[in-house]
């Protein structure tokens, strides 16, 4: 068996490379070459694809991605909600789906978030290797025994922190939020309490050898990622970003295909930076970038402060974007943080899409703009982002034109039917026309 990156490296085209080429509406070729070059990635183990799974492909030259981030924890279970969530991230246009959970029975969670997801779905597998037990205690045979038996599972992408070394901890001197990453925490804990090296960039050949036999992808993990807008582009970050360099050529190397994870909390002024950083260090590899939040004051609305942040990323060389929903900083997500979150990724993704000039990016605009223009409101309200949510504002605010006749279909109640100036342009195109046709000329 032989994985998506080694088939294309020897200029053989699959079927998940077809499939996304349609999609990207670009040609095969043009796809194969960009996996062989380590630029593109399709995450699809092998076992997810002989079950339910739909191929995408992620890179800079394809539309940009949107994860969804779901999970129980310790404090609280409930798989059917967990459920709810997926299919509403999936439903609501996300292109992938992570599994956080934390706490117990996370196999079970795993088996029935799997069974019913047909996007690529990922997992964080120190999540489940420190399950029952305290960190300080696991140790390298665990570790890879959990992330064969995740594979064996069909997850398609593993977060892997190799990255963080132990001569990187003394970089956090000077951090305000010192390491947000639960995976990064936990894995410093272990090297402070051993005095050894990260046992994932230790084995990391072992690791390769599994994600190639399953065609896991790696997302290389930034466990020194900014926490705080005074934290970011530090002498940490920067240093474990060189490491996921070297690990990404590492990867691709023995076979596997790699994504790389980014910051985190950045002020709007270097975003810029980080993904030319990015870019050069990590060999253009696709890079998933969490927002990155461009201030640190607005709790509750973090879905925003990302889609800001997340527009310039994809903008400046982001592939995929990891959503961040308004409970981000406050507590576990429900479903309608979910899609909130979702719908502004999609938006700040879009936006990048139109910006980049991606061939027929734009398309769905135009349209939208064309029925806005004739006051053509199913056509509006059907291509918009979210149309259950503007249907629903459309119905509070216009109760009475929503249900009367055409005529009172032609304006809202921002300006009331007088002064609607799409209603009065109408007319005014309307009376041009005439003049044309009657060959009256304005003007002295």
């Amino acid at each position: 068996m032989i994985t998506q990156i080694q088939t294309a490296k020897a200029g053989r085209i699959t079927e998940q490379m077809r499939i996304v080429a349609e999609t990207e509406n670009l040609s095969v070729e043009f796809i194969r070459d960009e996996i062989a070059a380590g630029r593109i990635v399709i995450p699809a183990n092998r076992l997810h694809l002989q079950t339910n799974l739909n191929p995408i492909g992620i890179g800079r030259a394809l539309t940009v991605k949107i994860n969804a981030n779901i999970g129980l924890s310790s404090v609280r279970s409930d798989i059917e909600e967990e459920i709810r969530k997926m299919q509403t991230a999936v439903d609501a246009g996300a292109d992938t789906i992570m599994d956080l959970s934390t706490g117990e029975n996370l196999d079970r969670i795993r088996t029935e978030l799997l069974l019913r997801c047909n996007v690529p779905f990922g997992t964080v597998p120190i999540y489940q290797v420190i399950e029952g037990r305290n960190v300080e205690d696991i140790d390298c045979a665990l570790i890879l025994k959990i992330i064969e038996k995740q594979a064996k599972q069909g997850v398609d992408f593993f977060t892997i922190h190799a990255g963080l070394l132990k001569e990187h901890l003394p970089l956090l001197e000077k951090r305000v939020a010192g390491i947000v990453s639960r995976g990064g925490a936990l894995l410093a804990k272990w090297m402070l309490h051993h005095n050894k090296q990260n046992p994932l960039y230790e084995m990391f050949d072992d690791l390769c050898a599994i994600m190639a036999e399953y065609d896991v992808c790696f997302s290389l993990g930034d466990g020194l990622r900014p926490g705080a807008i005074a934290d970011a582009t530090d002498n940490a970050q920067i240093a474990e970003l060189r490491t996921l360099g070297e690990l990404t050529q590492r990867a691709q190397d023995a076979g596997c295909q790699v994504m790389v994870e980014g910051p985190g909390h950045v002020p709007f002024d270097q975003i810029e930076k980080n993904m030319q950083m990015q870019r050069q260090i990590c060999n253009d590899a696709p890079f998933y970038v969490l927002g990155p939040l461009v201030t640190d004051i607005a709790p509750g609305y973090d879905h925003i402060t990302s889609a800001i942040g997340g527009t310039a990323a994809a903008f400046y060389g982001a592939s995929f974007l990891c959503y961040v929903t308004p409970t981000e900083h406050l507590g576990l997500p429900s479903v309608e943080d979910v899609r909130a979150g979702v719908i502004a990724s999609k938006i700040a993704a879009h936006a990048a899409d139109i910006a980049k000039g991606l061939p027929n990016a734009a398309n769905r605009d135009k349209v939208l703009s064309i029925a806005r223009a004739n006051l053509d409101w199913e056509n509006h309200l059907a291509n918009c982002l979210d149309a259950e949510t503007a249907n629903k504002i459309r119905q509070r605010t216009c109760p009475q034109t929503v249900t009367q006749n055409a005529q009172g279909n032609d304006y809202c109640s921002m300006c009331g039917r007088q002064w609607c100036s799409v209603r009065i342009n109408r007319e005014i195109r309307q009376a041009l026309k005439n003049l044309k046709k009657s060959k009256v000329k304005l003007g002295g």
